[in-house]
């Protein structure tokens, strides 16, 4: 069983791709089709990753140029905030507190130290701010803080332990208030400041610069068309970032904490931005740029545009010469199938022409031989064919007349005419009408050598045999009819409705209790019109329904067996109208039975209904 399902599936999979039932045409123009798509498919592919790849080097590279001029000038331009506050230091009036023991002198310097300070902050518009707060003593400030209270809340920030004791700098990214107003960020330089008697620490010396140098050099700085460049100290939060509200914040994207341990490198989150990031050994701050996945792909999308659009162009142009191809190969055998097609139509008069002398040209030739020699067989087999068509049909003349001569001897006919004689010399109407009726039926048998009648002359008939069977059956039985007049002169084989009413009237009525009404009637359809005989009797099984159509399909006329008067008119009407004509059968258990029969029109009706 899994040989045999395996078997199968390997044919279907055949067919598929060998595109086993399409035409030859289909198959070269898809064949050459994946000739070309599949190699250039493979190198856009290779093409679009390896430029993909390129793309993130490059742009890596330029941001790494970016960062390293970026960090040039933030070191440059804070070395000489570290030059300034040492020669703020080596200031006589700075030298002078330092060295000072008294509150007393601290105050009295407080004057000269301030003007110092606002100096020195004059000169440099950047600077926001300068403190030097000196062991809880005293509190030098620009910002006209006198008191200790601003010292001790400098005391409190995290950063303050931290300030290296031998006199290095530290920069701290914070936020400053300034007289009550908002705080605003800074970078604040912050230096302990050493008695050069003790080599202690005795006072710290603040230097708050704004980010207004810091905001032009970044603000210059072109990421692409949309990236942007920020900077993170140590513990990453961020020193600068284009948006004022994040500066102090922590760093929340993915890969920050690996990034902080790390000189320098770039990085992508899946379909996230693009990061490259350097660290800066002098500030110990890492310079970062943020490429949108958006704008790093803007040029991998047009390689890929231009890949695709390449791979488009040439199977365009492959398909157009393909089409050529093709038709050099499938208009020859198009014109053979279309000779094939007409010697198959009985065509055997033409030949088809040979262009060429290759297999299609070997093939053409082959063909008009053969169609030679089967005109020659046609000519000797035709004649035997005439002398079995007319033997054929003589055999089925003797069928009809056969079938015809069931009911046929005149005796009977007298006879009846003697009984309905008597009927009415003894007054009995009923016996008179059922005697003339069976008599007219008679005479209808004989008196038509024709095959075919009206289909007036068939229902009256039908009338007359169902008038017999009320006589029997009565308030049973009952019947109607319901024919347009246009269709009462079209013809009928002869003795076609009686048989299919007498099996409404045995299958119907005389096998159940209930009444039946059986209706005959008629439409014009097209060139063909319909007679249908239904009854409300107790229908057919599904079944004996399909054992009858059967029987209608497959059985011969002279076949004897149940349904034999079914089978004959069938029969009779596809010999006598075509093969096409015939009658259809519809039943359902206890809701009756249907047979239609179709018959074509009349030739002068059928012209009259093909013009309109």
């Amino acid at each position: 069983m899994r040989l045999k399902q395996a078997y199968r599936f390997g044919q279907a999979l055949y067919k598929i791709m060998y595109l086993k039932d399409r035409p030859l045409s289909v198959k070269l123009l898809v064949f050459l089709a994946m000739l070309v798509v599949v190699p250039l498919t493979v190198v856009g592919l290779i093409s679009y990753s390896n430029s993909s790849a390129s793309l993130k080097d490059a742009a890596s590279r330029s941001s790494w140029q970016i960062i390293e001029q970026v960090k040039s000038h933030i070191e440059y331009y804070i070395r000489d905030f570290e030059i300034d506050s040492i020669k703020l230091l080596n200031q006589p009036e700075m030298k002078s507190i330092v060295m000072t023991g008294s509150l007393e002198e601290l105050r009295n310097a407080r004057p000269s130290i301030i003007q110092l300070f606002k100096d020195v902050a004059y000169s440099r518009p950047d600077i926001s701010r300068i403190t030097l707060l000196m062991e809880n003593k005293a509190i030098f400030d620009t910002g006209e803080e006198t008191n200790m209270r601003y010292a001790g809340e400098l005391e409190q920030e995290s950063w303050y332990s931290s300030v290296p004791m031998n006199g290095d700098i530290r920069l701290i990214s914070r936020l400053s208030s300034r007289d009550g107003n908002d705080s605003e960020p800074v970078i604040s330089i912050v230096k302990r400041i050493i008695d050069p008697r003790t080599l202690e620490p005795v006072g710290m010396l603040i230097m708050d610069i704004n980010f207004k140098r810091i905001q032009e050099i970044a603000y210059n700085v072109t990421v692409g068309r949309s990236g942007y460049m920020a900077i993170l100290d140590e513990k990453g939060s961020y020193i600068y970032h284009p948006d004022p509200s994040m500066i102090g914040q922590k760093a929340d994207f993915r890969y920050a904490d690996w990034m902080l341990q790390q000189d320098d490198g770039y990085f992508q989150s899946g379909k996230g931005p693009f990061y490259t990031f350097n660290r800066s050994s002098y500030l110990n701050w890492h310079l970062v740029t943020i490429m949108p996945n958006e704008e790093l792909n803007r040029g991998v999308a047009y390689i890929g545009r231009t890949i695709w659009l390449t791979v488009l162009l040439t199977l365009v142009m492959a398909y157009l010469l393909a089409v050529g191809f093709a038709a050099s190969i499938v208009a020859p055998i198009r014109k053979l199938q279309f000779f094939m097609k007409r010697v198959k139509d009985g065509n055997f008069s033409e030949r088809a022409k040979v262009e060429s002398k290759d297999e299609i040209g070997i093939l053409t030739n082959d063909f008009n031989q053969m169609v030679e020699k089967v005109e020659q067989l046609m000519k000797e087999v035709y004649t035997a064919k005439l002398r079995e068509a007319d033997l054929s049909l003589r055999q089925k003349e003797s069928e009809l007349k056969v079938l015809q001569s069931q009911v046929n001897p005149h005796f009977l006919y007298n006879a009846l005419e003697t009984v309905r004689g008597m009927a009415l010399e003894q007054g009995i109407t009923d016996i008179s009408k059922l005697v003339t009726s069976l008599a007219k039926m008679l005479r209808y048998n004989l008196g038509h050598a024709s095959p075919v009648v009206t289909l007036r002359e068939e229902l009256a008939i039908c009338g007359m045999y169902l008038d017999i069977q009320k006589f029997r059956f009565e308030e049973k039985l009952h019947y109607r009819m319901d024919v347009p007049d246009e269709a009462l002169e079209q013809y009928i084989p002869k003795f076609s409705l009686q048989p299919l009413v007498e099996n409404c009237v045995i299958h119907g009525t005389e096998t159940g209790t209930s009444r039946v009404t059986i209706t005959l009637s008629a439409a014009l359809q097209g060139s063909e019109y319909t007679v249908t005989v239904a009854d409300s009797g107790s229908g057919i099984e599904p079944d004996h329904l399909r054992h009858i159509e059967r029987d209608l399909r497959e059985k011969e006329l002279s076949t004897v067996g149940a349904h034999i008067g079914i089978i004959n008119v069938h029969r009779r009407i596809m010999h006598l109208c075509g093969e096409r004509f015939g009658l259809r059968l519809a039943s359902k258990p206890g809701k009756g039975t249907t047979v239609t029969i179709t018959l074509p029109l009349k030739e002068e009706d059928r012209h009259d209904a093909i013009s309109v």
